[in-house]
């Protein structure tokens, strides 16, 4: 079998008049973690689940592991491993009673012990869910999706609403799927997580990808350049700052420099030195997702979570994601 598992080609999905995925293309290469980076309505679940064959796409093609969506569900169904994003198990069974009782849906199961042990369960094999972290409910769920061994996994935003600790710790999960040969699809509208987790990934907005390829080859492509930032510069610094880099940007006392060449950081640092004024430090930092997604849209990445509407269903101010 050829390297590439996953095959979109025009994936569109519309609503009505709504359009929320909009003529996408992209492959997955088998071992790797792809993810679908977006705001919230993006059209990353919508991608995901016509992947899952749960929806219906309206027109293109997508084949999983060679076989089409359209004609072939069962079979696909049985060769991947789904952690949805409003994932919960049963509250008064333990987790591996939860292990146990998903893995009777499949002709084929890996035992629940192993399973515990691979997403570090062993201490709370006999917990009851409902006592558990949220972290390690989705250690969990990480390993129901897992329950018939599959070749690929889908992991549908699977840290949202975690604390940061327990973030990370599902973060060590996802990299040990890849550890094993797993091929993991994972949808987040968090930048540092794609950008830690994914060897390649697509950014998406309004349904269609604005930005395909590795972190590395994103940020590069896209991005606006290092930046070196000056902390509480005094009068005589920014003067002569100013005289040679007339374009930088100045935010209260801290002056930020555009480090067109390998060159120019040498060049700060002399001119700082002549000026003879005081600073608190130099930094530089290179540009992020979070830059790239603001210099192709205009607009930041938002990343809280949203504000419940009341009187509204949950899964309706989630259509088109």
């Amino acid at each position: 079998m050829s390297d590439t598992v996953i095959e979109v080609e025009g994936l569109v999905k519309k609503y009505g008049d709504f359009t929320a995925v909009d003529g996408i293309n992209f492959t997955v290469n088998a071992g790797e973690v792809f993810s679908l980076l977006g705001p919230n309505g993006a059209g990353k679940t919508t991608t995901v689940e016509i992947m899952e064959c749960l929806r219906t796409l309206t027109g293109g093609r997508v084949h999983i592991l060679g076989m089409d969506v359209t004609k072939d569900a069962l079979k696909i169904k049985n060769r991947i491993g789904v952690l949805p994003q409003d994932f919960n198990a049963f509250e008064l069974l333990t987790v591996k009673e939860n292990i146990e009782y998903f893995g009777g849906m499949f002709d084929r199961q890996l035992p629940a012990d192993d399973l515990i042990k691979a997403m570090d369960l062993t201490e709370k094999r006999d917990e009851y869910f409902k006592n558990l972290s949220g972290g390690l409910k989705q250690r969990t769920g990480v390993a129901i999706s897992m329950v018939n061994d599959p070749e690929i996994i889908f992991l549908d935003e699977p840290t949202t609403g975690l604390d940061p600790r327990a973030r990370r710790d599902v973060w060590a999960v996802v990299k040990g799927l890849r550890e094993r040969g797993k091929t993991v699809i994972l949808t987040t509208h968090y930048m540092e997580e794609a950008e830690v987790l994914s060897d390649r990934l697509g950014i998406i907005d309004h349904g269609k990808f604005i930005a395909l390829g590795t972190p590395r080859q994103i940020i590069d492509t896209h991005g606006t350049g290092s930046r070196c930032i000056i902390s509480n510069c005094d009068n005589s610094c920014s003067t002569t700052l100013k005289e040679q880099w007339p374009t930088l940007e100045s935010k209260g006392g801290d002056i930020i420099i555009r480090l067109e060449n390998k060159n120019a950081l040498p060049e700060i640092i002399y001119a700082l030195d002549r000026s003879g004024g005081n600073y608190d430090q130099i930094q530089v930092t290179r540009p992020t997702l979070e830059d790239v997604f603001l210099a192709l849209t205009g607009k930041k990445l938002a990343t809280e979570e949203p504000e419940p509407e009341i009187g509204k269903k949950k899964r309706s101010k989630r259509r088109g994601d």
